[in-house]
């Protein structure tokens, strides 16, 4: 059949038209997430984490477009709260199921999650779905696991080059310091400079030892004030740690990022700090070599701190929901945008991204049935690790910063030599004192 080359040429003309129209709606279209990250680039998992979980979203959700703001440590918190005063939050936020982002939780400032799981809500880990553990008593985020912020690590093979065993006691403990000092070498590092550190990963523990959760409960609601005897007590044995030599002031001035190498390289054989730090240890896939190499992770102990007299809750840790993400609460209710929003925080929890997190040590699963094949010795031993202790509060996740800041400060002071218990203990129930006042 003849067709006039005018007529080709039309044809032609509107197939341009309206895939060029087509390419245009498809543009216009495509839906820009803004989120606001915590990430920490020299981890070992980052690549994986980068690359197989927020590189894979874009290429599997090509109608949308992720601005990713990837921040660590304070920050981070900075910056949130920056967003957060001008009423500019991300669409996306990663947040703490407590008071380290009070702000989103008691100004609402993310939208309740409860709706979007539907019935997926039971392939999740009941305590990680449980909008009472969460601030704001509503599901403002689903968290990515469970997290101990108090691990013990323990390099069983320096012990048994001193002679000594892992410490049952905290005399046992105390007992090693002079081992340490024969041997030029401290008992325990930390990394402590940032100042939520020794609260987070030491004190919070403490505290659940010597005090118990009722006890914290009671400080809360003003049924008992910080400067009592009984929270006073639990300072002036944390102050015991250095008198003791158990930990030394050192501690305050190293940078939170040294410490896991510090430990690796024997600096010392106990280091102190959350279970998240396992990952520093494992495997970088970038560059195949790990701080601790799976043959010799099993010299490693995952532990807890040892029993301290008069402890009323023995054989704990502090234990919290993991971190997560939340959307914020500014996007239109059944918007393109909400649901955009949505499908990236699902698959943030997903299984696949639990599974990835898992293998590199980021987080233990929050989803029911998440594992893995050929995991490192020390992801292996973390899976088992909180089936034998008992979890106890985490401060940062219970009190309010005017509570907690106090504290952290306070704790670093108390290792300096520049304040007392009780004078710590005094700036903390002012802080309580001006929370309760608002």
């Amino acid at each position: 059949m003849y067709i006039k080359k005018s007529r080709v040429i039309s044809i032609v003309l509107a197939v341009f038209l309206i895939t060029a129209g087509i390419s245009g709606l498809s543009a216009q279209e495509q839906i820009t997430l803004k989120v606001l990250n915590y990430l920490d680039l020299t981890s070992p998992g980052t690549e994986r984490e980068i690359k197989e979980i927020w590189e894979a979203f874009e290429k599997n959700n090509p109608d949308i477009k992720i601005e990713r703001e990837d921040l660590f440590g304070e920050p981070f918190h900075q910056k949130l709260e920056a967003y957060a005063a001008a009423g500019n939050l991300p669409d996306v936020i990663y947040m703490w199921p407590g008071a380290r982002s009070a702000t989103l939780h008691d100004k609402k400032l993310v939208k309740d999650l409860r709706p979007f799981l539907g019935d997926e809500i039971n392939d999740f880990v009941p305590a990680a779905v449980d909008p009472n553990n969460q601030r704001g008593k509503y599901l403002a985020m689903i968290p990515i696991g469970i997290t101990a912020t108090h691990m013990l690590y323990v390099n069983q093979e320096m012990l048994n080059e001193w002679g000594v065993s892992v410490p049952q006691t905290y005399d046992e403990l105390k007992n090693m310091v002079s081992k340490a000092k024969e041997a030029g070498k401290s008992l325990v590092v930390m990394g402590a400079q940032d100042d939520w550190v020794i609260q987070s990963v030491l004190f919070s523990m403490l505290v659940g030892r010597l005090l118990g959760n009722d006890y914290v409960d009671k400080l809360v609601a003003g049924e008992a004030k910080f400067t009592d005897e009984p929270f006073v007590s639990v300072l002036k044995f944390y102050q015991q740690l250095f008198d003791d030599g158990v930990l030394t002031p050192d501690i305050v001035m190293t940078p939170y990022g040294t410490s896991p190498a510090l430990f690796a390289t024997g600096e010392a054989p106990l280091t102190i700090d959350g279970d998240w730090r396992v990952g520093a240890f494992l495997t970088d896939p970038t560059t195949g070599e790990a701080l601790i190499p799976p043959e010799k992770q099993n010299n490693i102990l995952l532990t807890i701190f040892p029993a301290i007299p008069g402890e009323v809750t023995p054989n704990s840790t502090s234990m919290v929901l993991a971190t997560g993400f939340g959307m914020s609460a500014a996007i239109p209710d059944g918007s393109p945008k909400e649901e955009a929003a949505w499908r990236l925080i699902k698959w943030l929890v997903s299984p696949e991204a639990q599974k990835i997190r898992l293998e590199t040590g980021a987080a233990i699963p929050s989803r029911k049935g998440v594992t893995a094949e050929g995991l490192e010795p020390l992801v292996q031993q973390r899976l088992g690790f909180y089936e034998k202790y008992v979890g106890t509060y985490v401060l940062d996740d219970v009190l309010d910063p005017k509570i907690y800041l106090p504290i952290n400060t306070g704790l670093q002071e108390i290792a300096l030599g520049m304040s007392t218990p009780e004078d710590v203990a005094s700036k903390v129930q002012k802080g309580y004192e001006e929370w309760r006042a608002e």
